[in-house]
């Protein structure tokens, strides 16, 4: 059975491997000339079931009315007249509710902790031939917090996530310098934390790029440089894609893998994806050596901002900005990342300038990625990841090519309208 993988992100190169590994031919087709150049490119590197709370939540909306006027704010809806962007915010309200919040957190860290053991399974596969080289980290994940309220808030999430298994414990200002030494210099700054010592951290451009040779030398085909118009329809069947190079891209099967482009090929086939672009900002910071640095990766909740070490670098990444396909940098917001990053880590010490870098992350109003089976009876959905689509590739790859291949998935999966 030959099935096309629309989109070649982590997302994407998991299912293409996943679905080879399991006896299938599969070609991989993105627009861009390489794997992972997209929103996985600089992403915040955090492997992070700790993460689980999503945008969506009881507090989000009274936040985002006081943020609204901020060009630097952690969460920024840029007013604008977008039918999809109303669409999508109504129904991100809904899901602000608080048992609908707690029944997407219950999916997320289900999904995210089955990934992140499915992601020590195949690096434990690949460990004794071609380990996959991504600097990955294995220390765990510390949340910390400079606002007292933020911090009181932060440890009921943190129940609620423990009752679905996820081991997010807190701790106090001197267990969280303990854990991460280089958070001394904000002592004076910190009220709390809590910590997850199962999550991890790793480059995720690496990883796509370093699986994804894997898949080619399995036989998986790759079509780079080619941009999918749309999909094709004979019945309930999907047909063929077409390409903007006016090719007829014919399979047995389609995954559409495509992120915040995914609607653009979906609507026209009468699926609604209830998906919109969430811009991301990251800054890629070279260290000297006597660089007083994090190794643990970190998350400032109250700032929405992750830190990870990726070699001799500081990856800091967050904040959500809704400005539909714009990819045009706000210099407010770098600077304000970058302020943040030098309050916290006074002898940072670079060894030159950050590369900074937007990228667009495919938000679903509740954070619930869109995972499974369609309409079409050869059309499956592997996107709407958000912030998490690093955490949650393994994982949703291996789902999916379970329910492809006609097995019942490890985990429960979403219903697509």
């Amino acid at each position: 059975m030959r099935i096309a993988v629309l989109g070649g992100g982590v997302i994407g190169i998991s299912t293409a491997w996943y679905l080879h590994s399991k006896g299938f031919e599969v070609t991989v087709i993105d627009r861009q000339p390489d794997a992972g150049m997209e929103t996985s490119y600089a992403n915040g590197g955090q492997i992070s079931v700790s993460h689980a709370e999503p945008w969506a939540s009881p507090r989000t909306p009274l936040k985002a009315l006081y943020w609204l006027g901020r060009e630097d704010a952690p969460l920024r809806f840029r007013l604008r007249a977008d039918r999809a962007l109303l669409n999508w915010s109504a129904a991100f309200l809904r899901e602000c509710l608080p048992w609908r919040t707690r029944a997407n957190i219950g999916r997320i860290v289900e999904l995210a902790r089955y990934s992140r053991s499915e992601l020590q399974r195949l690096r434990a596969a690949f460990a004794k031939d071609c380990p996959l080289d991504y600097d990955h980290q294995e220390r765990g994940i510390l949340h910390f917090y400079t606002d007292r309220r933020e911090y009181e808030h932060a440890l009921r999430a943190a129940s609620v996530l423990r009752d679905f298994g996820c081991d997010r414990r807190p701790v106090g200002v001197d267990e969280c310098i303990a854990i991460e030494p280089a958070l001394e210099g904000a002592r004076k700054l910190l009220v709390g934390g809590d910590f997850t010592a199962d999550d991890e951290s790793g480059d995720a451009h690496r990883f796509t790029r370093s699986l994804g040779e894997r898949c080619r030398r399995a036989g998986v085909a790759f079509r780079f440089g080619t941009t999918i118009t749309n999909l094709e329809r004979t019945g309930q069947r999907i047909a063929a894609a077409r390409t903007l190079q006016g090719e007829h891209i014919e399979a047995d099967g389609f995954i559409v893998a495509t992120g915040s482009a995914s609607p653009q090929l979906l609507t026209p086939l009468g699926i609604r994806a209830p998906i919109y672009p969430a811009k991301g900002y990251s800054a890629t910071i070279p260290l000297a050596e006597d660089s007083v640095a994090p190794f643990t990766s970190l998350t400032d909740d109250g700032h929405k901002l992750v830190f990870s070490r990726l070699g001799n670098s500081l990856r800091v990444a967050g904040t959500a900005e809704f400005d539909g396909f714009n990819l045009r940098p706000n210099l407010v917001r770098q600077e304000a990342m970058m302020r943040r990053v030098h309050e916290l880590f006074p002898q940072l010490r670079p060894a030159g300038a950050a590369k900074t870098w937007c990228g667009l992350r495919p938000a679903t109003p509740g954070g619930v990625p869109l995972v499974g089976a369609t309409r079409y009876e050869n059309l499956w959905l592997n996107t709407g990841h958000g912030t998490l689509g690093w955490t949650m590739a393994c994982g949703s790859a291996a789902a999916l090519s379970d329910l492809v291949a006609g097995h019942a998935p490890a985990v429960h999966l979403a219903e697509v309208a």
